[in-house]
């Protein structure tokens, strides 16, 4: 029946003609067709009617069937259910999406928080230890030397101590830094999802890569402080790292060439030498020298509070109490000092950032070399998109990125002076 009213319009504009292979409609001509396999007879039973008044009639329905023929025949059936992303899989990868989402504004409300942290801290500390200098200067300096203000000063500095040393061990400047860090590293991760949603088809992998991304985001920056607290002053400075082992990609066989050829290659191989040797090593240097800096300045603070506690407690009419007092005052006085240098420099973020650093130089070259150790290329990811992504990544050019592989491989005995990125 559905075949019948479908063909309804046709009837109506075919016009009756002795032709068999054709029907004309006004002035264009439509030619229609039925495709029988080989093996297959069609067999049509046409009741007998008079032939000037129902040939075309017959030659209506014949383009009528084989116009839905072509419409529903299994290459276009096949075409119409093209495999397109799995509902379960697009599911999961927004919720996956949202969770990020969430990820992205505690880490931010988290970091604002640490920051101030560091702000109210250093402000406090501060306070309590020229607060505690002044009340030294002023029982020393009287005739008199009031147990009050040596009580008051000495309970005042071994505060100022204390707080030191747990603000110290914390670092809420680089605290505040690695949620900054993870803030970003979270909402680049959301837009690569947006991107997979919107223009290719995801699977299965795309579910797991974004799952032990976020996983491995959450482990190298932690939310708590206790227990899982990155350490502050570690031995030796070791790039971040924030992403999982690289795997292997599906092979993506609409384009077998993929962009790569043997000059893309040499370049890739060349940049990555740059990043390993100049950018990377560079920024670990920086790294070590601003974990010394702070190592220092963390001993040094407390230290120096502490000493003025002392000096704070002997001042007065004592043998030696003219130097207790003196040691009260410039102990409290270079504390200060030592103070504003690491927590209001921010040495603490200092070293984070160039560690920070350190990791994305690292990324960068686990990068180039898993697309460059993949022998099938169908495996890798596509050449022209992944030169032009590490060329933005490094704030160069394409033209410029390739000068300066090309610089790179001229100067193989002498080391280049120039550093792979521009933005850092």
């Amino acid at each position: 029946m559905a075949i019948i009213l479908q063909s309804s319009s046709f009837l109506i504009s075919c016009n009756s003609i002795p032709s068999t292979s054709s029907c004309i409609y006004r002035k264009g001509l439509i030619r229609a067709s039925i495709n029988i396999p080989n093996n297959q007879k069609l067999k049509i039973s046409l009741p007998r009617i008079q032939r000037r008044e129902t040939s075309g009639q017959e030659q209506g329905l014949i383009c009528g069937l084989s116009t839905i023929e072509k419409q529903f025949s299994p290459s276009k059936r096949s075409d119409m259910n093209i495999n397109g992303p799995d509902p379960l899989v697009v599911k999961k990868l927004y919720v996956i999406k949202e969770a990020i989402a969430d990820r992205v504004e505690m880490h931010r409300n988290i970091g604002e928080q640490r920051s101030q942290w560091n702000n109210m801290l250093l402000t406090s500390v501060n306070g309590i230890t020229l607060a505690a200098a002044i009340m030294v200067g002023i029982a020393a300096s009287s005739g008199d030397p009031v147990l009050g203000l040596k009580m008051s000063s000495t309970l005042m500095y071994l505060a100022a101590t204390g707080m030191l040393v747990i603000m110290n061990q914390i670092q809420p400047s680089q605290l505040a830094e690695e949620q900054r860090n993870a803030a970003r590293l979270f909402q680049d991760l959301h837009n690569q999802i947006e991107t997979t949603l919107s223009i290719a088809h995801p699977s299965a992998i795309d579910v797991k890569e974004a799952m032990d991304r976020v996983l491995a985001l959450d482990k190298a920056y932690p939310l708590p402080l206790l227990g899982v607290m990155l350490e502050k002053f570690p031995s030796s400075v070791e790039p971040a790292v924030w992403w999982p082992q690289q795997r292997r990609r599906q092979p993506k066989r609409e384009n077998d060439w993929n962009g790569w050829n043997g000059k893309l290659e040499e370049e890739m191989k060349e940049i990555m030498g740059v990043l390993g040797r100049k950018d990377q090593e560079e920024y670990i240097n920086l790294g070590e020298k601003a974990l010394k800096l702070n190592k220092f300045l963390a001993m040094s603070g407390p230290l120096l509070t502490g000493l003025a506690a002392v000096g704070s407690a002997f001042a007065g009419h004592s043998p030696h109490g003219s130097w207790a007092a003196m040691l009260g005052i410039v102990g409290g006085a270079l504390a200060s000092v030592v103070n504003t240098v690491e927590h209001g420099g921010q040495v603490g973020m200092i070293f984070e950032m160039y560690r920070s650093n350190a990791g994305f130089f690292q990324y960068m070259r686990e990068s180039i070399e898993s697309n460059l150790t993949e022998p099938e290329m169908e495996r890798r990811e596509n050449g022209e998109v992944f030169e032009l992504k590490l060329a933005l990544k490094l704030g160069r050019s394409l033209s410029d990125l390739r000068n300066l592989a090309a610089a790179s491989s001229l100067s193989k005995e002498e080391e280049i002076d120039e550093f792979a990125s521009k933005l850092f």
